[in-house]
This record gives C-alpha cells, structure tokens and sequence, in this order.
C-alpha cells in the first residue's frame, strides 16, 4: 500500500528526520550565540572587534529560530517552508564560508567558529534531501 504525502509526515522515520534538523539547527543557533557573545565580552573588554562582525554574529544567531519556526511548520505539512528550510541550509554554508574567506575581513578565530556553525547547516542541508523528508514532500510541478 502507497503511502501518501500526508500519512508520510507522521512516519516514524519522517519525525526522526525533523528531530534531528531541529538538532542541527540548534546546534547553528547555539555556536552563533557563543560567537555574538565572545565579541560582545571583546568589544565590552576593549579588544578590536569590527561592526561586521557584531551585526553578522547578532543576524545568524537571530536566524536560528526563524528557522526553527520553519522546521515546526514543516512537520505540519507545509512545503512552502520546508523548502525554505532546504534552500536556507544549502545556501547559508556556502555564503558564511565564502565571507569568512575574504582576506582581511575577519580574524582567524571568529572565521573558525562561524564556519563551525555552518557544519551544523550542512548536516540539516543533507537532512532535507535525505530519503524521509523527500518522501514526505515529493518535488512539486
């Protein structure tokens, strides 16, 4: 017996695959936390710290539970949002990568943490084209 999109979000292994996104995606959150406050005790501390790095580390880390709130609604059925997921945790690695490549941008230990955070996004990109998620939400036409 087939089953469909719907029943297939209630599958086990379908909840599994969303538990352990939400994990990655925490994990994201919480890496960035501790990158915004490292910088925030730096900057409070008087060491160099740059505007680039307070505002990017104060967006990833409120990126987090936009995400969060994307993987919920995704759980209920909403493919809108999981695609937005799928594409947030493919592209956001590669982009916070790229920056952190720039020379000169950022120090070497702030560059290491963030592309720590982004590990955590490429667990959730391979999460979401894993074969439980693509079952629950076939490639609409």
């Amino acid at each position: 017996m087939a089953m469909t999109a719907t029943t297939q979000l209630h599958d086990q292994r379908t909840q599994e695959a969303f538990g352990t996104l939400r994990k990655c995606v925490t994990l994201f959150g919480a890496v960035s936390g501790i990158v915004f406050g490292t910088v925030a005790v730096m900057a409070f501390a008087g060491h160099g710290v740059t505007s680039f790095m307070c505002i990017r580390g104060a967006v990833l880390l409120a990126i987090a539970p936009l995400i969060q709130r994307m993987i919920t609604r995704a759980a209920t059925g909403s493919y809108q949002a999981f695609d937005r997921v799928r594409t947030l945790s493919a592209v956001m690695p590669i982009a916070i990568i790229g920056v952190d490549l720039v020379p000169g941008l950022c120090p070497a230990w702030y560059a290491v943490l963030q592309g720590l955070s982004a590990v955590a996004l490429v667990g959730a990109a391979f999460i979401t084209r894993g074969a439980a998620l693509s079952a629950a939400f076939p490639k609409k036409k």
